[in-house]
């Protein structure tokens, strides 16, 4: 019998990848493997990216107080992460616009104006938290960071400015893979795979009780799993990439993928953490607890610690930079593509140069409110979080803009909208908390 000849579709992606137009493969699980090929990247660095600074402290954190007893909320993280960030799959190829774009389009300038100056603010001041983890990591690799911090931003800024969002996107999804270390470093802590399984799929109260520093903690892993620059990024990411409704069953596998790989991740610090409580060490950071853990477990586990927090860092610095510059050209209606060269979006550009050099430059000044800036982003991102949410269940409603098959269903908006309301809940909570510490006693 002849075999069917079946052609890879490139339809939305061709100037994005034309080394591949025409080729024609013979069987047909090598052609929906390099469709996925094509497609794949957007998901799993808006997932990744999101286990950034803040994100390898807060996971850290927990196993250090908690042991490896918080690894159910992980898990039931994954369907929300996933369920949120599909909408944006849709919503991205279906309109082929970023999400700051349709926010000024559907709800007006002032709606769009009060997410994009969210937007910004937020992205900003984690963008310093990120390169304070830099130069926090570097010092204790014995890097000055007034060397170090510069250095780190040049690479983040060269990393864009070749003209080509294909060049852009490998570079990041080996970062991200990267990230796989975080298992080897979990392996080598030899925790009890019996217990990590239980913890993993029962949900229990750690010893001690309901107190409400568990609560907060909880509260600060659901925000750190979900941001509100990944809706922009991954909106803007999947235009510039120009996919289309042919491409949504690859881009949802590919969110799936991202999805499930970051919380696996995740898991990873958390028994990096544990392996700290289990030796009685006490720590205020992840570097500091690497530093300490290497008396027990070698130089090997504390190096990888030590560049996996400048990798997250790296990571999560040129997404969320990427996020603010791509929300800030689609509003002034500049050229916002990474396909671009400089000399034809350099509004883009230098929103994403600014963003970058900026943030570096204020965590190099001596005494910086570095603390207050920490502080800044949980109280705006609390904020932003749940308006962010509720723009994007709206948008997914429109049969004008996703037509019948692509607009939400009944069940998606019942998921959806139980996710915001929870969200909203928990992000007052920790904002209100962080105004005013004493409102909720920790004990």
């Amino acid at each position: 019998m002849q075999e069917k000849v079946l052609a890879i579709s490139t339809a939305g992606i061709d100037s994005a990848l034309p080394q591949v137009r025409g080729r024609v493969v013979k069987k047909k699980w090598m052609h929906h493997l390099l469709t996925f090929l094509m497609v794949f990247g957007p998901g799993l660095i808006v997932m990744e990216a999101d286990n950034d600074a803040g994100a390898v402290s807060t996971y850290i954190q927990a196993g250090g107080q908690y042991g490896t007893r918080l690894l159910w909320l992980l898990l039931l993280l994954l369907p929300t992460t996933y369920f949120i960030q599909e909408m944006v799959v849709r919503l991205g190829i279906a309109t082929g616009k970023g999400h700051a774009a349709m926010i000024y389009q559907r709800f007006g300038r002032w709606w769009g104006l009060f997410s994009l100056v969210d937007l910004e603010l937020v992205n900003f001041l984690t963008l310093v938290t990120e390169f304070a983890a830099i130069a926090l990591a570097l010092s204790h690799l014995g890097i000055n960071a007034n060397l170090g911090v510069p250095v780190a931003a040049v690479g983040l800024i060269t990393l864009v400015l070749t003209g080509s969002y294909l060049r852009w996107e490998r570079i990041v999804v080996v970062l991200c893979l990267l990230d796989l270390s975080w298992l080897v470093i979990a392996f080598k802590l030899r925790p009890s795979f019996g217990e990590l399984l239980h913890n993993s799929i029962i949900p229990g109260i750690p010893a001690g009780g309901l107190t409400a520093s568990l609560v907060f903690l909880v509260i600060a892993i659901v925000g750190t799993t979900i941001a509100p620059w990944q809706l922009f990024f991954q909106q803007s990411c999947i235009a510039d990439k120009r996919l289309r409704f042919s491409d949504v069953k690859w881009a949802r596998l590919d969110t799936l993928f991202g999805a499930v790989f970051t919380i696996i991740v995740a898991g990873c610090m958390m028994i990096a953490g544990n392996a700290a409580r289990m030796h009685g060490i006490i720590f205020e950071d992840p570097a500091q607890m690497a530093n300490a853990l290497h008396i027990f477990t070698g130089e090997g586990i504390r190096y990888g610690i030590l560049l996996l927090m400048i990798n997250a860092a790296v990571l999560g610095t040129t997404a969320i930079s990427l996020s603010s510059a791509w929300a800030y050209g689609e509003v002034r209606g500049w050229p916002h593509s990474l396909q671009l060269p400089i000399r034809e979006a350099k509004g883009f550009y230098g929103t994403y140069i600014a963003c970058v050099a900026v943030a570096a430059a204020i965590v190099l000044i001596p005494r910086a409110p570095l603390q207050l800036i920490i502080l800044g982003v949980q109280v705006l991102a609390g904020i932003m979080l749940p308006s962010a949410i509720i723009f994007l269940q709206l948008l997914l409603n429109d049969k004008e803009l996703l037509g019948e098959e692509f607009v939400n269903k009944p069940w998606n908006n019942w998921v959806n909208w139980t996710i915001i309301i929870v969200l909203f809940a928990l992000s007052l909570i920790l904002a209100a908390q962080v105004v005013a510490p004493n409102l909720f006693p920790l004990s």
